[in-house]
């Protein structure tokens, strides 16, 4: 006998009981009411309606072999019959990677996307992860990298001056410029500002913005704002209203179609500042909006600015653009850029960045100041002065420095998987476009529509339209499917997706048809941001939006689509034929005019390099000698190259004069796997690398005990030699473009010194000019990776007498070595080394002849820690150090040639008179 059973529609949103006292079959016809037969006003009875949308007809056969469930809207298994319309393809075809290339193009990097995905990020295997607009995936490589970098580096705060304080500064300070470069910003144009985050970064300018309140005599500044815009745009209006000045929303058409033809010029000068907010891309549906409306908005073309006297900064809110696609500063010259890095990595969360060009930052004003952010202040009186560094007196308090280091992996692994965000733009796009090509040409089998798709366009261009498709599901009678609904079977099958309005409510309002008064309306049926009210009066709160990243596969469209056919499709499937080669035309005719087609770019970054220089306190005490003084002849005993920064010395008898000092003196240096310059403070083995520099075969040599020689051109010209990339990376406070040796040279150092690291060298169309210049005008002050100046000359006769100095103290120090005058020597790292004059004299020169080359006295070196590194051994020791504190070893020098003569056609000879 059966006792009872229960049967489950998940499907449908419904369970059924039922009971019986035989065991002859039964047959129960339930029927229940459309949503929209039902509906009334009332919260409640709308949330019963949306259970009963789906339940049009339901059979239920009870037997005691089987239980069968046949619903008017059967499940769709791959294609059939059933799913074809009249002359067309069924969905098994219009479901096929061969359709997506036939209508979609360039897909994936140029290798197995498959295999990345597997590899990288294996733990969403079983999921189809499509919410890439709140927040990307990171790849296993950059948390693997970066627990390897952290777990292997001693990074400390970056306020101190330890070792490892400056290690976390300069990675810091290398990876602002490589922000930079990933926007194509110049940095002498731009600054990046460390913040927790986009939304920080809009407080940051809300709070900075100089307003000016409206008066009776003075219209005040404008806080203007495109309604497409997120809650942290909107919510500036919170500060500007506090200040008394007028918020303006702007619809998306309202800019252009207000717009005056030509700039609108003052008639008389005002300086009233002005803010214009809108996003390069609209969170809500993708759409991209003209980057040329920074420079309309700034020169007054385009509405509001053209109706408003004063001067007009632009806001661009680049959060969701730059998570799949490119921006360029060079082409779009916005005033202030917010970003989220988790968008475009995935890790680290918590960390983004206000990206400000350098002529706007002085209008910002900050009222408070944490540490750090000042250059002096007092406190028992009101007096601060701020830091000079743009960067530096915007962060309060500490950045968060591991955090940020992780940047640096992220570009590494950005850039190693797609090799850009050219590429990135193509392949998410290609995915976006399909995905709405199928879903708007989905039809019930009754014809109607399946998607209301909310959209400006049809995905024509990735200029136009990013990754994002945002849509509600409608029932065969037309009427919306709430989004909770779709969001809930959506997990049932592993999907991940995003529903509501999206901190967007201009958009949501806009496309959905939503009035300020059902706005008011539906809070007091109980409808708040974030919840699960998807209807209210038969009418949609919010929609569902799917979005794709980097790592997005057609497998995740594919089950995407096959999700929609088989819950909330009518069976039997249909597609409207007219709509989708309309669509197919104009995807042929925008990739037929589209010159943007996807190519390998590879990782080709510009090393911007810079190092702080120690302040020479001693400076003042720094006199020329008078002329009238009488000339004495000295003798150059030793002439030394340092081919690698930090590295080992290279002596030679003569050596050709460059126009940065010494020929290939300090002209590469290496780098860590962050890009940061390695030294003998940090790496002491280095100076056990000894390069060399052989002319007759332009090679630069690297040996090394144990390791095999190599070597790599002296001119590794970027034009001619394309495996060698350009590159960008920190040092000596100067930034110089560099370029990349290769991965030999990388391989050989890497295993020489144990940790990743890579040679690059000083790009030949590259200068940098001497921050310590000599009075001379004449004199050539331009720079190899030296540190300050061109050439180092030391004294013979003072290294003599720092030697004693350290004897002295060894007196009364047990177990200290004693050093012979030549290993002290090396230690200084010198360039030139003269003898036969007085310990010290040289600190009164003004200028020195060797030979008939002449040099400029620029100043005295103040000596770091390095000269406690034994040149031969690589180790460590307190002398001499020590006994220089009462003393500067060594002169900066510059080369001064003479008239009509090039730098480079002069040698030095060891062995010749000085004086």
């Amino acid at each position: 006998m059966l006792c009872g059973l229960s049967l489950s529609l998940p499907a449908l949103g419904l369970r059924l009981n039922f009971r019986g006292s035989d065991c002859k079959s039964q047959l129960l016809i339930c029927r229940l009411c459309e949503a929209s037969q039902r509906r009334t006003a009332g919260l409640r009875t709308e949330q019963l309606a949306r259970n009963e949308l789906y339940c049009k007809t339901v059979i239920v056969c009870v037997t005691t072999q089987a239980v069968t469930a046949v619903p008017r809207c059967a499940p769709l298994l791959g294609g059939g019959a059933g799913g074809r319309s009249s002359g067309s393809m069924d969905l098994q075809t219009l479901f096929t990677f061969e359709t997506f290339q036939q209508v979609c193009g360039p897909y994936g990097y140029g290798g197995d996307l498959q295999d990345v995905v597997e590899r990288e990020f294996a733990r969403i295997k079983g999921i189809t992860y499509l919410d890439h607009a709140a927040a990307t995936l990171h790849p296993e490589c950059l948390v693997r990298d970066y627990a390897l970098d952290i777990s292997s580096n001693v990074y400390g705060n970056p306020h101190s001056h330890s070792p490892s304080s400056r290690l976390t500064h300069d990675t810091v300070e290398r990876i602002r410029y490589r922000v930079l470069q990933h926007f194509n910003a110049n940095p002498e144009e731009y600054s990046v500002i460390f913040t927790s985050g986009c939304t920080a970064a809009l407080k940051l300018v809300a709070e900075s913005f100089p307003w000016r309140p409206q008066t009776e005599s003075e219209a005040g500044s404008r806080f203007c704002y495109l309604t497409d815009s997120h809650t942290s745009v909107v919510g500036i209006r919170g500060v500007t209203s506090a200040r008394g000045v007028v918020a303006m929303p702007v619809s998306p058409q309202e800019v252009e179609n207000r717009a005056k033809e030509e700039p609108q010029g003052d008639d008389v000068i005002c300086l009233t500042p002005h803010l214009f907010c809108y996003p390069a891309q609209s969170n809500f549906s993708g759409r991209k909006y003209p980057l040329s409306h920074v420079e309309g908005i700034q020169a007054r073309r385009l509405y509001p600015a053209c109706d408003h006297h004063g001067r007009w900064f632009v806001l661009l809110d680049a959060a969701s653009h730059v998570s799949c696609s490119p921006l360029n500063l060079q082409d779009c010259p916005a005033d202030f850029i917010p970003i989220s890095f988790y968008k475009i990595f995935g890790f680290p969360t918590g960390l983004g960045a206000l990206i400000v060009r350098n002529d706007a930052a002085g209008i910002l004003k900050k009222t408070y100041f944490g540490g750090g952010t000042a250059a002096a202040y007092l406190s028992g009186e009101d007096y601060y002065v701020h830091s000079a560094s743009i960067s530096d007196r915007f962060e309060d308090g500490t950045v968060s420095f591991l955090d940020i280091v992780a940047l640096n992996h992220g570009f590494e692994a950005l850039y190693k998987i797609t090799g850009g965000m050219h590429n990135i733009q193509q392949h998410t796009f290609g995915l976006a476009r399909y995905t709405y090509m199928l879903l708007s040409s989905l039809c019930h089998g009754n014809g109607q529509p399946v998607a209301r798709i909310y959209t400006e366009g049809q995905f024509e261009s990735p200029s136009t339209q990013g990754a994002i498709l945002n849509f509600n599901l409608m029932d065969s009678y037309g009427q919306i499917i709430g989004y909770s609904q779709v969001d809930r079977m959506a997990s049932l099958y592993n999907i991940h997706v995003r529903t509501g309005c999206f901190c967007n409510t201009g958009a949501c309002q806009s496309f959905l048809g939503i009035t300020n008064q059902h706005m008011r309306r539906n809070l007091q049926a109980g409808h708040v941001c974030g919840d699960s009210i998807d209807l209210v009066d038969g009418q949609p709160t919010g929609s569902v939006r799917v979005s794709f990243g980097y790592m997005s596969t057609f497998e995740d469209c594919q089950k995407f689509l096959n999700f929609v056919a088989e819950c909330f499709v009518e069976k039997p499937v249909r597609v409207d034929q007219v709509r989708l080669e309309q669509l197919k035309t104009t995807t042929a005719a925008s990739q037929g005019s589209n010159g943007d087609l996807p190519t390998k770019i590879t990782n080709e970054e510009i090393h911007r390099v810079e190092e702080k220089k120690p302040i020479d306190a001693s400076l003042k005490r720094f006199g020329d000698r008078d002329s009238k003084s009488r000339v004495e002849a000295y003798t150059l005993t030793s002439i030394y190259i340092y081919p690698i920064k930090s590295c080992g010395a290279y002596e030679v008898h003569d050596w050709p004069v460059g126009p940065q000092g010494l020929l290939y003196d300090r002209g590469w240096m290496v780098v860590n796997g962050n890009g940061v310059c390695l030294s003998q403070k940090r790496e002491t083995r280095l100076c056990l690398i000894r390069p060399q520099v052989h002319l007759p075969s332009n090679k630069l040599l690297l040996q090394a005990s144990e390791m095999d020689t190599i070597s790599v051109p002296l001119d590794n010209n970027t034009q001619t030699h394309t495996s060698f990339q350009v590159c960008q990376s920190k040092v000596c406070g100067d930034r110089v473009e560099t370029v990349d040796c290769g991965d030999e040279a990388a391989s050989w150092l890497s295993d020489f010194l144990g940790q990743p690291c890579r040679l690059i060298r000083q790009s030949p169309y590259f200068t940098r000019e001497m921050k310590k210049r000599p009075s001379s005008a004449s004199t050539s002050t331009s720079l190899s990776l030296a540190n300050e100046a061109q050439y180092l000359m030391i004294n013979h006769a003072s290294v003599e007498l720092i030697q004693k100095q350290m004897s002295t103290r060894q007196e009364y120090s047990e177990g200290d070595q004693l050093f012979d005058t030549q290993n002290v020597i090396s230690r200084f790292r010198a360039n030139l080394v003269i003898a036969g004059v007085e310990p010290f004299e040289e600190d009164n020169w003004s200028h020195l002849i060797i030979g008939n080359t002449r040099f400029v006295v620029a100043g005295q070196c103040g000596r770091c820690q390095m000269v406690g590194v034994d040149q031969e051994t690589g180790t460590k020791t307190k002398e001499p150090l020590m006994s220089l504190s009462a003393y500067r070893m060594g002169k900066y020098m510059s080369h001064l040639p003479p008239a009509g003569t090039q730098a480079e056609q002069q040698d030095v000879h060891s062995g010749n008179d000085c004086c």
